[in-house]
């Protein structure tokens, strides 16, 4: 996968623990251990099992299932040029269909709540400055959290236009400039952060390198504490992700250029992008302002006009007739 597709190591780690999951659920469903397996045990058959047992006792989402089908298919992509006795069973794998899913409306954080976040840690310590750089850092760049604590230390340019290299999903490179506010906050860090063993720019309290998880911990815990100060962001579920949605909504409403965006977030294709275009109500209202609306002729219905008339006539009659009709079946006194 890294060599000849040219995969990040993101996406070898996720495609590994996809795989590692199906081996698991197939040794327990076989009943056998994992180093007796045989690849002829993976048919589609089991794989349906398996995606089956990802939604229904895992808590899977259907993003999730098609993640782990399309580790599957990539498997068994490798698989079909190396053992042509299993083509068959590689091509019932390979029709298995995605899932079709609902596509939300991204989810960000407006201004407020952003600035309310940053301000949060306390600068006048080790970690709070580490923090509030970091933190910046992912909401100014619009980085993804595995480009954030990817990055090292030698990518961070503070010269007279500050800078930082990206290295990005399927390994494309940018070069992305920084705000004067943000490269003051990563020197407030370099300056405490000290020599340490790892090359990265962020590091934990130990001297190692900032996981994923330790990111995601952090962001929560100034998330609860910014509720204080923006009760907006109550019982909000923040992830990192939402700090690339904010930069992208940020940039699209000042640049009104969907190109310049997918440029900033590294994306391959614009299409990619589009999603922002949906979230961005004052797109529409530019499409609505610059559409006239039709002129209409005005007026109304008037009791004289013959169609107003005819049903109105046959109203009265049907009500006329539906009183007649008791009064007409009503039993007359004996002697009458």
């Amino acid at each position: 996968m890294p060599n000849a597709r040219g995969y990040s190591p993101q996406t070898c780690e996720t495609y590994s623990h996809a795989l590692r999951l199906l081996f698991a659920f197939a040794s327990d469903r076989l009943r056998v251990r994992p180093s007796d397996l045989w690849l002829e045990h993976i048919d589609a058959d089991l794989v349906l099992a398996y995606l089956a047992h990802l939604e229904q006792d895992r808590g899977g989402t259907a993003a999730t299932r098609n993640a782990r089908l399309a580790a599957v298919r990539a498997f068994m992509r490798y698989v079909e040029a190396r053992e042509p006795g299993v083509l068959e069973q590689v091509r019932r794998i390979r029709d298995i269909p995605a899932k079709r899913r609902d596509l939300p409306l991204v989810r960000h954080l407006s201004m407020a709540e952003v600035r309310a976040i940053l301000n949060v840690p306390d600068l006048s310590t080790r970690a709070g400055a580490r923090d509030r750089a970091m933190l910046h850092l992912c909401f100014a760049c619009g980085l993804r959290v595995s480009e954030l604590v990817g990055l090292q230390l030698g990518s961070v340019s503070l010269g007279a236009a500050p800078s930082i290299h990206v290295v990005g999903k399927g390994r494309r490179e940018r070069m992305l400039p920084l705000w004067r506010e943000t490269a003051r906050d990563l020197k407030a860090w370099l300056a405490v952060r000290g020599a340490t063993r790892a090359p990265e720019l962020f590091v934990n309290a130990a001297g190692g390198t900032m996981t994923r998880d330790g990111f995601e911990y952090i962001l929560a815990k100034y998330t609860r504490a910014a509720c204080k100060e923006c009760p907006s962001l109550e019982g909000r579920k923040v992830t990192p992700h939402q700090l690339r949605h904010s930069c992208a909504m940020v940039m699209l409403g000042a640049t009104r250029d969907v190109r310049k965006v997918a440029l900033w977030l590294g994306h391959a294709t614009i299409r990619t992008t589009e999603v922002y275009l949906q979230a961005d109500p004052s797109e529409k209202l530019e499409a609505m302002e610059a559409v006239m609306p039709l002129e209409l002729r005005r007026g109304r219905f008037r009791a004289a006009d013959a169609l107003i008339n005819s049903l109105l006539g046959s109203t009265r009659s049907e009500r006329r007739s539906s009183e007649e009709a008791p009064r007409s079946g009503r039993r007359r006194p004996a002697g009458a």
